[in-house]
């Protein structure tokens, strides 16, 4: 859903340059959603940090460049140090650490950890354990993967992405209510997506009982692009479940103000051009405004996760914000412990583990890989059925859908949802081009120039996008297959943002490519029946990866974190 350079009125592209969208420069030929950079493509900072006195003869120029280098290079170390000390963190990909007991002896045991065989002392008999990051708190922590200065952005796109928040807030909350709508955009889908089918199939168990979620809590990611061919904000997708970073992007604000307050002089930059980004305390304020609303004193949060989350930290912020300004209690489990322990009480109240859950708060569910066995799809139903407020309901999941996203793009759709006209032509302003595979005319475009578009299923998470050759050949594929599977896809106007040279750090290790940035706008917003109680933008989240990759999510290993420098462009 993103500002248009193609009429959505007959969903077909306008012509310019020969009736085609024009094919981007190469300079500016990058994705519209993140993947580690080449090796041969990395610069190490490291290596590139020469003392900051040039030796005698060196140019100007030179000289410079090798101050640079050196400042950055200090900026890298001490950015890590922040990072540690400020819990701008996450779980290690690494194997699992071996944690030996306090005595040994000289008994020899065999342990096998994952790819490694080895042998170790220790007591008899041996209490060895393996730990997991992702599992245990506090094991196997790195920093998060993160920019090392922040991405320019003009404060005019960045004024229109924060209006847009409350509105697509409010969307979302109108199209949840239409159960008919719903089922209906979705019908073609589920005949051919399994995991879209299961959760219809919930929605349809709701609407068979006529279920009321009288309290309705979304917290929703608004994800854009700058388009360079055309200059406008363009969407990329609506998130309503499981929006990530809240807690680890408002760090990384923090840090670059921190290390331009330290070298901004330096290096020509300005802290205070970077925007507060307050995303983890009104995430955490909308969570607490919704127990309260609940009612139950006693009750706790629950927040559905993973069972190895590697991100557990960006989630923990909202747990201690919850904790030390609202008094309330979160408990994590995953959806396989919610289905052994839970229950649903006569008068509806969710109880797990003996205590009552006033709101479940899902980070994890969104992807067909969180329901391995039936047990997770019992918990999913046993949680909708119950009165705990959930964020989101399963209507609220399934407006956050490709499919939804491309019926909304659709004439006179959104005034189906919304009265105000003005805030009705700001959203189909940030709409990109966004078809069903049923539009011949744009499948054929699509065939012969396949750079210019993104094919996607309805997967969230990252890497599920389909682009260029591999585009062309699934086209191709479906339309010798017909039938039904064209409906688990959608075609979306690839969006081209204008590439910058920038220094990123991984692991410890800075190094320097050209790279593009994707803005995500997070939403907050609660009903309590007819009375909406909170509709804010509340923060943000930069992400940044190098231009030569497709794909852009953090936790899968594509992007890394950033923030804004406001320009005047």
């Amino acid at each position: 859903m993103s500002s248009s350079c193609v009429s959505h009125h007959h969903q077909a592209v306008r012509p310019r340059h020969g009736g085609r969208l024009p094919l981007p420069s190469p300079r500016s030929a990058a994705a519209s959603s993140f993947a580690p950079p080449a090796p041969r493509r990395r610069r190490a900072a490291r290596a590139a940090a020469m003392s900051a006195e040039a030796a005698p003869g060196v140019a100007p120029a030179e000289e410079a460049g090798q101050r640079r280098a050196a400042v950055l290079a200090e900026m890298v170390e001490e950015a890590a140090v922040w990072c540690a000390v400020h819990g701008l963190v996450v779980g290690d990909r690494a194997d699992p650490i071996l944690i030996l007991p306090m005595e040994t002896s000289t008994q020899r045991v065999n342990i096998t950890c994952r790819f490694l065989s080895f042998r170790i002392s220790c007591t008899t008999p041996c209490f060895c354990q393996l730990q997991r990051s992702g599992t245990v708190p506090g094991v196997g922590l790195v920093h998060a993967p993160f920019s090392l200065l922040p991405a320019r952005f003009p404060a005019s796109f960045w004024k229109q992405a924060c209006e847009l928040a409350p509105i697509f807030n409010e969307l979302v909350d109108r199209v949840s209510l239409d159960g008919e709508f719903l089922q209906a955009a979705l019908s073609r889908t589920k005949q051919v997506d399994e995991f879209t089918a299961r959760l219809l199939e919930i929605h349809e168990k709701m609407k068979a009982i006529n279920k009321k979620e009288d309290i309705r809590l979304g917290l929703h990611r608004s994800d854009y692009m700058l388009d360079s061919e055309t200059n406008s904000l363009l969407q990329i997708e609506l998130n309503t479940i499981s929006s990530s970073f809240p807690g680890l992007g408002s760090l990384v604000s923090e840090l670059h103000r921190t290390l331009l307050n330290h070298y901004g002089k330096v290096l020509g930059l300005d802290s205070k051009r970077i925007p507060r980004n307050w995303a983890a305390t009104q995430f955490a304020e909308a969570l607490g405004k919704a127990w309260a609303e609940y009612n139950n004193d006693s009750a706790v949060v629950l927040m559905v996760v993973q069972p190895e989350e590697r991100n557990m930290y960006d989630q923990y912020w909202l747990v201690s914000h919850l904790k030390e300004s609202y008094g309330v209690t979160t408990i994590r489990k995953t959806l396989a412990q919610v289905e052994a322990e839970g229950q649903v009480l006569t008068d509806g109240t969710l109880v797990i583990d003996g205590r009552a859950v006033a709101v479940v708060y899902f980070r994890a569910g969104y992807a067909p890989a969180d329901y391995p066995s039936e047990a997770e799809w019992r918990a999913r139903l046993l949680m909708e059925q119950s009165s705990a407020i959930k964020c989101p309901s399963i209507s609220y999941h399934l407006v956050g859908t490709k499919k939804i996203q491309q019926e909304l793009a659709k004439p006179n759709v959104l005034e189906r949802f919304l009265d105000n006209k003005e805030d009705i032509a700001k959203l189909r302003k940030s709409f990109a081009g966004l078809w069903s595979l049923d539009n011949e005319e744009i499948v054929k475009s699509a065939i012969e120039k396949p750079d210019l578009f993104v094919l996607k299923p309805q997967r969230e998470g990252g890497g599920n996008n389909i682009y260029g050759h591999d585009l062309r050949d699934m086209l191709i594929k479906l339309q010798k297959e017909q039938g039904e599977s064209l409906a688990a896809y959608i075609l979306m106007q690839r969006i081209f943002p204008k590439a910058s040279l920038t220094p990123l750090v991984r692991g410890g290790d800075c190094f320097e490519d050209l790279t593009i940035s994707e803005l995500g706008i997070y939403g907050a917003y609660l009903r309590n029946k007819d009375k909406v109680i909170l509709n804010n933008q509340s923060g943000y989240l930069m992400r940044t990866k190098v231009s030569s990759s497709n794909e852009g999510g953090v936790a899968a290993g594509f992007a890394v974190l950033d923030s804004i420098l406001l320009t005047d462009e």
